[in-house]
């Protein structure tokens, strides 16, 4: 393999609701490219192809995506990355994921059966199962801490597999489930906002907002994640933003100048440092 040529990546889906990753492509694939002299290299994956990848939980099933060519660069994965593309998907496959989809839907309902009836205080936002059949996770959300065990010990026996429960906030669970916001267009947290950062009524404030609960409160019930959006950047540029998508990674906004604040460039926000 040519050292010095960067690794094609492709940008996959896992569910229609949802945001897409890039994962790095195989050794063949690049290798194939290169013996093609002459001619451009064909991608070897079509967008809406259906792809096996490599994730920290295990393998998965997605979708290819068309990638957006002004950010494809800011989301390419390092070459090291270990989440790769592992094959393209086999009719077995897609049989596989969509038997794994209808036992998902099993075991959401057998388990709200089962908090019912043991009274817990949790409220089940998500069931996956893991492609290899392996694992069943459960994505719960709770005011604090809650006995499961004895959940754990009817799910196993009923499924035969091993069970994880794990807790996640309210906004994790509106990222995981999706919807539109009050704006009209999907919810950010969903389709591209990487990481939730503080949000408080003082940004409301400063923006000189109506501080009506409900217009200020998203999906999740808690303070819409867009109010960090219009405030002064760290050198005092209105409306620069303070997602946390692109430009210098800390204080930016995915609307500005080549996907940052509008005025980070190569020496920074000014605000983080960087």
């Amino acid at each position: 393999m040519n050292e010095g040529r960067e690794r094609p990546f492709v940008s996959v889906k896992f569910t229609p609701v949802g945001r897409t990753y890039t994962f790095l492509l195989p050794d063949l694939d690049l290798d194939a490219e290169l013996h093609t002299e002459g001619s451009p290299p064909a991608p070897a994956f079509a967008p809406g192809d259906a792809v096996v990848v490599k994730t920290a939980e295990g393998p998965a099933v997605g979708t290819v995506m068309r990638a957006i060519p002004s950010i494809a660069a800011r989301k390419r994965p390092a070459d090291e990355s270990p989440d790769r593309v592992v094959r393209r998907a086999t009719r077995e496959d897609i049989v596989t994921r969509l038997k794994h989809r209808q036992r998902e839907q099993d075991a959401q309902r057998i388990c709200l059966m089962k908090i019912r009836e043991r009274g817990l205080a949790m409220k089940l936002a998500r069931v996956e199962q893991i492609f290899d059949g392996s694992r069943l996770i459960f994505y719960y959300t709770a005011e604090g801490r809650v006995d499961f065990r004895e959940l754990v010990r009817d799910l196993a026996a009923h499924f035969r597999a091993r069970i994880e429960m794990r807790q996640i906030g309210v906004r994790d669970e509106a990222k995981m489930l999706g919807g539109y916001g009050s704006c009209g267009r999907p919810l950010c947290c969903t389709t591209w906002l990487q990481s939730f950062e503080p949000v408080s009524i003082k940004m409301a404030k400063q923006q000189k907002l109506s501080l009506n609960p409900s217009k200020l409160s998203g999906m999740c019930g808690r303070l819409k994640c867009c109010l960090r959006y219009e405030l002064p950047n760290g050198k005092g540029v209105k409306h620069g933003g303070c997602a946390d998508e692109g430009g210098c990674g800390s204080c930016s906004n995915p609307t500005g100048a080549a996907g940052g604040c509008g005025s980070c460039g190569s020496g920074g926000c000014g605000n983080c440092g960087h």
